[in-house]
């Protein structure tokens, strides 16, 4: 049950921030019909997280938790487009939800063994 729920909170937390993101540089509905990136996959990272933070703490603590683990095991940064689909795509990828929870909880201990377990490739979208 508690999973769940932090599942909604992070995934309201990515839509929020997207929609957010979205609002601060909406263009008119059918320019931004036409244009294929999104405002919300062009914000810097920084921003991104610092939404996340404002509407719920853990999912920025995970999300961050998540991107360093990232980085170590594959020796590259993840895109913020990357980060907010691994949020909000179907019920969320699966390691990111788990070191949300983890963060939710204060359990250092489940955050580093998760980190150690992140795929460095990328997963096709549900």
């Amino acid at each position: 049950m508690k999973s769940a729920i932090v599942r909604s909170a992070a995934q309201a937390a990515a839509f929020s921030a997207a929609l957010a993101c979205g609002a601060a540089g909406a263009a008119p509905a059918a320019e931004s019909a036409a244009s294929a990136p999104s405002v919300a996959d062009d914000i810097p990272m920084a921003d991104y997280l610092g939404l996340l933070a404002q509407i719920a703490p853990a999912a920025e603590q995970g999300a961050r938790a998540y991107l360093q683990a990232y980085q170590q095991r594959c020796g590259r940064q993840l895109a913020t487009a990357d980060l907010r689909r691994a949020m909000s795509d179907g019920d969320g990828d699966p390691m990111l939800m788990a070191m949300i929870r983890a963060s939710h909880l204060r359990d250092s201990a489940t955050l580093a063994q998760l980190g150690q377990r992140i795929a460095c490739e990328r997963r096709a979208s549900r």
